[in-house]
């Protein structure tokens, strides 16, 4: 099995270090290079075309938004973005500059290593706390809406089957495809089925597009 190869980009040395340390005790990740500012980061995950990169949000030269934007048009390196949470609109910048995953920077090593092999192999990941922050961006957002045109997401749904929509519900609430098909009645292949359905007729990428589709489209009340 080939190692997943990763790129970490944070202006904070020690950060840096520690994330390298933590990623390099597990055998299957190999760290191929370390960048302290989102330039850097863009050339090197250009050059060395990594798995994965861990993207800072607050560097200088570049900041991590406009180097995951890059990154995400212009490579096939799936980035997760590494927030502190001090900026709520970071967090919807960075969803919409094309991120696979969030992550706190205070959770626990097994997250950084499991978050990881997840968006390399191709699930995109959205900790608890980061589905909490879009439920209750979606919750206040929703509040004054109520006269306004429906919004393109909102029209988009109507694409949806029902079955599809409950399942783009259920994510949209940060649940993972074993809890989904418990509250469904469903096996989880078929949920997998609906859930690729769903991405497809949306033209999403992952789960963590659908999850901020969701928030857009007011099916997080």
């Amino acid at each position: 099995m080939s190692k997943i190869t990763v790129v970490i980009c944070d202006d904070q040395s020690l950060i840096l270090s520690s994330l390298k340390l933590i990623l390099q005790t597990d055998p299957q990740i190999q760290v191929i290079g370390t960048a302290e500012n989102g330039q850097a980061g863009l050339d090197l995950v250009r050059e060395l075309n990594p798995t994965v990169a861990l993207m800072d949000i607050q560097m200088p030269q570049m900041d991590g938004i406009e180097a995951t934007k890059l990154i995400a048009s212009t490579t096939q390196t799936k980035v997760i973005v590494l927030t502190t949470f001090n900026r709520d609109d970071y967090l919807f910048d960075a969803m919409d500059a094309g991120a696979s995953g969030f992550l706190l920077k205070n959770a626990e090593p097994e997250m950084l290593v499991t978050a990881v092999h997840q968006v390399a192999a191709g699930h995109g990941l959205l900790s608890p706390e980061v589905t909490l922050k879009l439920i209750q961006r979606g919750t206040g957002a929703g509040a004054g809406a109520d006269s306004a045109e429906p919004s393109a997401e909102a029209q988009q749904l109507e694409t949806l089957t029902e079955r599809e929509r409950q399942v783009l519900s259920e994510l949209a609430q940060g649940k993972n495809n074993q809890e989904i098909a418990a509250v469904l009645s469903l096996s989880e292949a078929t949920v997998k089925t609906h859930l690729s359905n769903l991405l497809a007729k949306l033209h999403l990428r992952d789960r963590v597009q659908g999850v901020l589709f969701a928030h857009r489209a007011g099916l997080i009340q």
